[in-house]
């Protein structure tokens, strides 16, 4: 029997999320639906091609060679969509880009605009995705762009930074800075020894968040650990607790533009710094498309233009 390609789709989506429920949500579907192309695939296979592990689901090794052709396949279909489209006369459609807030500040609003200028008859929307949750929405076909950032400090996400669907493009990178509250006795320094600052109370992202990892890294490196006393992920908060003397923080250089201080100082560290790599990830067959490459080349213009402004 013949093997319906619109399945190996929902093969694939079980491959990544583990079970048939959350396959389900990525694909817009009802599990029973999900659970029916499977059993109809495995039929059309003649091989078991799942076993069910608790409340997960695993791939048999028929099913894992089954779900790398599955990729192949899919990666094929979007050369040829970005082929066709590349043929047409003029553009038209939507792009979708997801990435953190701060990217969305400084270079993902601004692309946005310069585009929607350029290309009126392109409609572009923007998803606030924090951490690598903008890589999964491109894996699931839910963006067309995805911008994240990766920590010199940190181990990379194995299942977002190895998937091998997805390209990545360097945008540009930042080092971090300390920021100080007001009468700090290290206000008088062009750079801060990161070592002065062992005995300061800390504030940091909470655990989880790549910038709690990397300023923990840092503060191990330099031989001490912090002592953490207050946890926020958003950097208006942390800069409010710094001007009001609740302690020190260490935040990338672009989190802090346009904020309001309150009397809290940025000083560059002395020495090695913590830098983080901000990126643009695609799908592997959607690159050559043409509207990919516009997006692609407005954040590419926006990312020196904020190198430009912010400085090494």
């Amino acid at each position: 029997m013949t093997i319906d390609p619109r399945r190996l789709r929902v093969l694939r989506a079980l491959a990544d999320h583990g079970t048939v429920t959350a396959a389900a949500q990525a694909l817009y579907l009802s599990p029973s639906a999900v659970s029916q192309q499977l059993a109809a695939l495995e039929t059309e296979a003649g091989q078991p091609l799942l076993e069910r592990h608790g409340r997960n689901v695993r791939l048999t090794a028929p099913g894992a060679v089954l779900a790398a052709h599955a990729t192949t396949i899919a990666a094929q279909l979007e050369r040829a969509e970005a082929d066709l489209a590349a043929c047409a006369a003029g553009l038209a459609g939507e792009v979708v880009l997801a990435a953190y807030p701060t990217a969305i500040t400084e270079i993902v609003a601004p692309a946005v605009a310069v585009l929607r200028r350029r290309t009126p008859q392109v409609a572009f929307q923007v998803k606030d995705a924090e951490g690598h949750a903008s890589l999964r929405l491109l894996s699931d076909g839910d963006a067309d762009v995805a911008v994240a950032v990766e920590h010199r400090e940190t181990l990379s996400d194995g299942a977002a930074f190895g998937d091998s669907r997805l390209l990545r493009e360097p945008l540009y990178a930042e080092p971090f800075d300390v920021v100080l509250p007001p009468g700090h006795r290290l206000l008088g320094a062009d750079r801060v020894p990161l070592t002065e600052l062992a005995d300061d109370p800390w504030i940091t992202p909470w655990p989880g968040n790549p910038v709690h990892d990397v300023v923990l890294h840092a503060c191990v490196q330099a031989g001490f650990r912090p002592r953490v006393d207050s946890l926020s992920d958003d950097f208006r908060a942390v800069s409010a607790l710094v001007a009001n003397g609740a302690g020190v923080a260490l935040v990338p250089r672009t989190a802090l533009r346009g904020i309001e201080l309150g009397g809290a100082v940025i000083r560059p560290l002395e020495g090695d710094r913590p830098t983080r790599r901000v990126f643009a990830a695609v799908r592997r067959g959607s690159r050559t498309h043409p509207l990919v490459e516009l997006a692609l080349a407005a954040l590419h213009e926006e990312s020196l233009d904020l190198v430009r402004r912010t400085g090494p």
